[in-house]
């Protein structure tokens, strides 16, 4: 069976940390783009970071550059983002998403995904 899956997401307080996961079955996660995005209520969906097939090249988001931090595990077919430094403006339901090649400057827009997990919620709150 084909799926992606979130996980890793909770409560936190300001300025704490969480790591998302997001691991695949039955397709090798390593041979494809992968990006997280995250969508807060009532707003729309917002591309966060993605690591990129070809080249392995990493981006961010201007609002978490220098505070999350994407990576792939091979080994285990996943891929992760290190959330630091959390603000309540980070709380939404993250979602990972897959593609095949693609150019850098479109990694943002959600139709050039094939593939969505079903997101976990990360909520930033004292």
């Amino acid at each position: 069976q084909v799926q992606l899956v979130e996980s890793g997401g909770g409560l936190v307080q300001p300025g704490g940390s969480l790591r998302l996961s997001c691991a695949a079955s039955g397709f090798t996660l390593a041979y494809y783009t992968v990006a997280w995005f995250r969508r807060a209520p009532g707003k729309e969906r917002e591309g966060v970071s993605c690591i990129m097939v070809t080249d392995g090249s990493t981006h961010y988001a201007d609002s978490v550059k220098g505070r999350f931090s994407i990576s792939r595990d091979t080994a285990r077919n996943a891929v992760y983002l290190q959330m630091n430094s959390l603000k309540p403006e980070d709380t939404a339901v993250y979602y990972c998403a897959t593609a095949g090649d693609m150019d850098p400057p479109y990694w943002t827009s959600p139709p050039e995904y094939d593939f969505w997990g079903q997101g976990t919620q990360v909520t930033v709150s004292s």
